[in-house]
């Protein structure tokens, strides 16, 4: 590592597998900035409406969700036009949807929200890869894909390394098909 020499592992068992490289980041960000794509259908969204804009806020919004052991993903809160308040959606596990939405309901006067809307019809599609954060336009690339399959994009999210959208569970497969293709990935 201190010279940059790249060393690549190999099994003793199957000489003849790739094995593993391991070599500077640098060496790797040169290759396809997307190097894979996950999905996950078990996914719910909620959307908390006209919450107050205020400190403390979210700490009353997601310490009742942890209190009841529901575990938060993505996250969006939306600039509000009056500074007094705004919209705020989430997502977690289906299966934790009725006790996230039970929380939130008993939290209710605590948070102030004025309508609350939930979605279990939702997929998470990510496309990951450490070339991303050296290769401007990857995400308009995955959002134009989207875009011209007719999937509509409902949440945003994103890290150094993924790029995570949540969309209609209907178009997993196709979102899957269409951006392995945009990023010209190997289909297993």
């Amino acid at each position: 590592m201190l010279y940059r020499v790249p060393v690549r592992v190999l099994s003793t068992f199957d000489p003849d597998a790739g094995g593993t490289l391991l070599c500077d980041e640098e060496d790797i960000v040169e290759k396809k900035p997307v190097t894979g794509i996950a999905y996950s259908r078990d996914e719910a969204k909620i959307s908390l409406m006209k919450i107050p804009d205020r400190p403390g806020i979210a700490a009353a919004i997601f310490g009742p969700l942890a209190d009841a052991g529901v575990n938060v993903d993505m996250i969006v809160q939306n600039v509000s036009e009056d500074g007094r308040r705004t919209d705020l959606t989430f997502t977690c596990n289906r299966s934790e949807l009725a006790r996230a939405l039970k929380s939130l309901e008993d939290a209710g006067p605590a948070i102030g929200y004025r309508e609350i809307t939930s979605d279990a019809n939702v997929a998470k599609v990510s496309i990951i890869g450490i070339g991303m954060r050296a290769h401007p336009g990857v995400a308009q690339t995955m959002f134009r894909t989207l875009s011209d399959k007719g999937i509509n994009i409902q949440v945003i999210s994103t890290s150094e390394i993924k790029v995570s959208v949540l969309i209609a569970e209907e178009y997993v497969e196709l979102a899957v098909r269409a951006l392995h293709s945009a990023f010209e990935l190997e289909v297993a």
